[in-house]
């Protein structure tokens, strides 16, 4: 499962040969984010588990497993600024269903990041999709 946005994440890192363009790109990604307000970037929204400071703030449309999940969110890093890009490219636009039902592992596999982020960044970004679950499982209960 797939969004629009992401599919044509993947699309243009086929693309790109150059890994170094790839992070370029990544990086492009999270500058073009509206930054999150600094009001909201607090211990309640802070991701526990990245090197860098990153906050993931969730907006809802609806209620229960059938609400459309979105988040806006942020980093210190530029790098990881556009890695929370990538994820909004993901899950942002889904029912709350369909964010417990993506497989984030697989999804980010095809764009081969596993294989070519840092061990921080790797746990970094696994903290953030956890913390996206945690979020989306809280609406299903």
């Amino acid at each position: 499962m797939s969004t629009e946005a992401f599919t044509e994440i993947a699309e243009n890192f086929e693309f790109l040969d150059d890994w170094e363009d790839r992070y370029r790109y990544v990086i492009e990604l999270g500058r073009d984010m509206e930054p999150l307000d600094a009001a909201f970037q607090v211990p309640a929204t802070k991701v526990d588990g990245c090197a860098s400071q990153v906050w993931i703030m969730p907006h809802l449309e609806g209620q229960g497993a059938d609400a459309i999940f979105r988040f806006n969110g942020d980093s210190d890093a530029m790098i990881v600024r556009g890695l929370i890009a990538v994820l909004a490219a993901l899950y942002n636009g889904l029912t709350v269903k369909e964010v417990m039902q993506v497989d984030a592992a697989e999804s980010l596999g095809q764009l081969g990041l596993n294989d070519h982020l840092s061990a921080q960044r790797s746990n970094g970004l696994r903290a953030m999709v956890e913390r996206i679950r945690k979020i989306a499982q809280s609406e299903m209960v």
